[in-house]
Formats: C-alpha cells, sequence, structure tokens
C-alpha cells in the first residue's frame, strides 16, 4: 500500500535539475532511493512516468507516490524548541543547529517536526503527514528561524509567496579569511558535491547561484558577513567560491573569534 501521493510543484529555481535530484531534495530521501521509486514507477512528471535524468522544467507537477513501509506519520517528542513568534496561522521558531526539520528515511525522529506535534499551543498543520506545516528547510547544521503553518490555507499560501520569492531570506555565516570588499556580488555554479552527495559545492555544469555578500565585521583571522541569496538556491557553496569554510556554531565560533582579536 501507499500513502496519498505527495504533489510538487517545480520552481524556476528548481528547472533543469535532473528528477532523481529534485525528488530526493523536495521528498526527503536519498537519491538512490528516489531512483528506485521513479524506476517502479511510483512517480510521475504531469501525470506521466518519466526517467531519474529527465531535466524538469519550471511549473511541472511531480507526483510521488512512497510505499506506506517507507512513510511514517512522525509521532509527537518532548523536544525543547523555541518559539520567537506565534498567532492562529503560523509558528515562527528557531532551529538550533544541529536538529534536522523533519523526518527523512534514516531519521525517523528526533526533529523539529516531532518536537512541534508535542507543542499543547497549537501543531503545525498543512502540506504533506510526513512533514506537516513546513514550508522551507534549513540543512540541519544550520540554526535560524523557520516559518511553520497551522492549517492548510496558511502553507498554500506561503509556499506561493517563498515560490514568488516574496519573503527574504538573510543568512549570518563567520568564514575563514577576509574577503577583498566589504560588498560583493558572487554568481557560482552549484550543484551536488562530487566528494560528498549530501552536500552542495561550487562544481562545473551546475546551476547559477546569486548571492550578495556584505562583511559585518573584521576579525583577526575570520569574518562576519551576511549572505542574502538572489536565486533562492543554497548559498553554502557561494562561501565555498571564496574559500571559506562555514563552522556550524556561529555564536560559539564568533564568540571565540572576537576573545582572540
Amino acid at each position: 500500500m501507499s500513502a496519498p501521493p505527495r504533489e510538487l510543484l517545480v520552481s524556476a529555481d528548481d528547472a533543469g535539475t535532473r528528477l532523481d535530484a529534485f525528488v530526493s531534495a523536495r521528498a526527503g530521501m536519498s537519491r538512490a532511493a528516489a531512483a528506485k521509486l521513479i524506476a517502479a514507477g511510483s512517480v510521475l512528471v504531469d501525470g506521466r512516468a518519466a526517467t531519474k535524468s529527465l531535466r524538469v522544467e519550471d511549473a511541472m507537477r511531480v507526483s510521488v507516490s512512497i510505499p506506506e513501509h517507507e512513510s511514517a506519520v512522525p509521532q509527537a517528542e518532548e523536544i525543547p524548541v523555541r518559539v520567537v513568534f506565534e498567532d492562529e496561522h503560523l509558528l515562527v521558531v528557531s532551529k538550533p543547529a544541529g536538529l534536522v526539520v523533519h523526518p527523512a528515511p534514516g531519521h525517523s525522529s528526533g526533529t523539529l517536526v516531532n518536537a512541534l506535534l508535542a507543542r499543547a499551543g497549537g501543531a503545525p498543520a498543512g502540506g504533506d503527514a510526513e512533514r506537516p506545516g513546513i514550508v522551507h528547510r534549513l540543512d540541519a547544521g544550520t540554526s535560524g528561524l523557520m516559518i511553520v503553518a497551522k492549517d492548510e490555507a496558511t502553507h498554500a499560501a506561503l509556499t506561493d509567496a517563498l515560490a514568488a520569492r516574496a519573503v527574504t531570506r538573510v543568512y549570518l555565516a563567520l568564514v575563514e579569511g577576509i574577503p577583498d570588499t566589504a560588498t560583493t556580488t558572487i554568481d557560482a555554479p552549484i550543484g551536488r558535491s562530487t566528494r560528498d552527495r549530501k552536500k552542495m559545492a561550487v562544481v562545473a555544469g551546475g546551476r547559477s547561484a546569486v548571492t550578495e555578500i556584505t562583511v559585518l565585521e573584521r576579525l583577526p583571522d575570520t569574518a562576519l558577513v551576511e549572505a542574502r541569496p538572489i536565486t533562492g538556491r543554497t548559498s553554502t557553496g557561494a562561501l565555498i567560491e571564496l574559500d571559506d569554510p562555514l563552522p556550524q556554531d556561529l555564536a560559539a565560533a564568533l564568540e571565540a573569534a572576537r576573545t582572540r582579536s
């Protein structure tokens, strides 16, 4: 048996991505698992079966049917999470570094979704049963604010706003080395790392990812920068273009850097 199909809409930012990579990223599974579903005919593109190498196009609709034994409704778990804003429609939560956003194959519990389901003040809702209320992602190693819907209408409205780039995303990062200029715009080809397929990197043949970088504070060996993704794609790779690896715990790393100065 299968759970109800997950309906995924291809955005302009996703255009040109291989189908298996698109399903992997959007459905929260490994690329191998996505390829297996495609080969089994469990993934339809605009109502038709497709190959894993298909390059998806803007506005395509991808339907993903996941077998019941591979699709589990997340359970409530008592995990501390800080809510910075809440009304009857949505939550804004502060996700710490190290916390996975939603359950996925190989990581079925201990996620932000599990934590939110245990809240007495209103549980997340809308969208897929496996990731209720979730409309955007943060990597497990990234801390930051996340908007979570509490009903289907709000989930749909937030999803549309993000697709239309009506929501501005701003990241802070402590980087090793200091950029030459106070502000710069990086246009780098981003794709899956050839060394670790779970990570993104600057690779030949990747899709253009434009990020605006502003230096906020200079320290002896590091710099605190603000990164504003323009294309909506992951911005970590843009900083790799500057050869600046990102530490996961920004607050601790920044405090240590300031202590050294």
